[in-house]
C-alpha cells in the first residue's frame, strides 16, 4: 500500500527553492535513504513532509488513513537539545503530546506504551536518569523511543547517527532495522552512505538531477556512480 507520494515537488524556504522536480513514492514497510550533497534540501524535504514547511511547487499526497500527527520525527540534535534537563521517561512520554488534544495528563495506556518503547530501544533502566547525563548514543535511543510514541507506521530520521562512534553507530542502525522489520516505514537522511545503503530498500538522491529507485537501480545509475566517486574523493582528502 502506498502511504506517501511526491509529485513534481519543489522544496525551499524564505521564498527560495532549494530543490525541485522531486518525484517519489513510499510503500508501507519501505526503507528509504535520502542522500545528496550538503545544501541539496534533504532536511528541508523532511520538514515539508511533516508540514513544517509548505511545498513551493507540486504536491505531497498521503494515504487517507495516515495523518501527519501519526508521523514520528527525529530531527538533527542541537547543543541546546543535548543539554535538556528532563528525565528520559518525561522525554519519551512527550511523544504522545500530538495525540492528547487538551488532555493535560498521560493515561495508563500511554505510560505502558512508553515503557514498551524504552524496552525496545534498550533504555528502560535509564527511565529516571536525566537526559543530559546520557551518552550521544543513549540520547538518540531516547529520541527514537519518543518518536515511536508518536507513530507505529512512519518514522522520519534526520542524520540519526551523526557524532556517534562506529560501534554505537552500528548498534543504532541495527535497532532502526528491527523497527523496519516490525513493519514501520523508515525515511532516513544519512551522510554515511556505505552503512545506510546496507539497510535501504530505496534511495532518493537530491541534487541538480534527482533520482529515485531501488538500491540496486541507484548503484547502477550514472548519478549513483558519480556520487560514489565524489564520496571516495572526499574520504581520501
Amino acid at each position: 500500500m502506498t502511504i506517501l507520494t511526491a509529485n513534481q515537488l519543489a522544496v525551499g524556504y524564505d521564498g527560495k527553492i532549494v530543490c525541485d522536480h522531486i518525484n517519489f513514492q513510499v510503500e508501507e514497510g519501505d526503507y528509504v535513504c535520502i542522500i545528496g550533497e550538503n545544501g541539496a534540501g534533504k532536511s528541508t524535504l523532511l520538514k515539508t513532509l511533516l508540514g513544517l514547511n509548505q511545498p513551493m511547487e507540486g504536491s505531497i499526497v498521503f494515504a487517507e488513513n495516515l495523518q501527519k500527527k501519526e508521523i514520528g520525527y527525529l530531527p538533527q540534535q542541537t547543543i541546546v537539545q543535548r543539554d535538556f534537563p528532563a528525565s528520559v521517561e518525561e522525554i519519551v512520554l512527550s511523544g504522545f503530546q500530538g495525540k492528547m488534544g487538551l488532555r493535560p495528563f498521560y493515561n495508563h495506556k500511554e505510560r505502558k506504551k512508553a515503557k514498551e518503547n524504552m524496552e525496545t530501544m534498550q533504555i528502560a533502566d535509564l527511565a529516571k536518569k536525566c537526559y543530559r547525563e546520557l551518552s550521544g548514543g543513549q540520547q538518540q535511543r531516547v529520541l527514537l523511543a519518543r518518536a515511536l510514541c508518536a507513530t507505529e507506521r512512519l518514522l522520519l530520521l534526520d542524520e540519526p547517527v551523526t557524532g556517534l562512534d562506529p560501534r554505537t553507530m552500528v548498534e543504532l542502525y541495527q535497532l532502526i532495522q528491527k523497527l523496519n522489520d516490525a513493519g514501520i516505514t523508515i525515511i532516513m537522511i544519512s551522510h554515511d552512505i556505505s552503512m545506510s545503503m546496507q539497510y535501504a530498500k530505496h534511495v532518493l538522491y537530491l541534487g541538480h538531477h534527482s533520482f529515485f529507485g531501488t538500491k540496486e537501480e541507484y548503484e547502477k545509475s550514472e548519478i549513483g556512480k558519480k556520487f560514489s566517486q565524489l564520496q571516495e574523493m572526499e574520504e581520501k582528502e
